[in-house]
């Protein structure tokens, strides 16, 4: 469940380039999960290993996560 959460998330990614040539992405719902590095390969990495972060974090601390396609990381009984 945890994978396609991950997967469901960053295909809501949104990238751009920014000043200096360097790529940014960011997802939408996700505040403070963003990556900003030489190229798109290593922005998507960046993001991924950030959101990675976020989530173990906001579990850990009871923190409430974003449904994403239908995909609730929190148990029911837990929200």
């Amino acid at each position: 469940m945890l994978t396609n959460y991950i997967h469901a998330a960053l295909r809501q990614a949104k990238y751009e380039i920014i000043e200096g040539g360097q790529y940014y992405g960011e997802i939408p719902g996700f505040d403070g999960v963003w990556a900003s590095t030489s190229t798109l390969e290593a922005c998507r990495e960046e993001l991924r290993e950030t959101l990675e972060d976020w989530l173990v974090l906001g579990l850990r601390m009871g923190h409430s996560l974003p449904v994403v396609d239908g995909i609730n990381l929190i148990p029911a009984e837990a929200a």
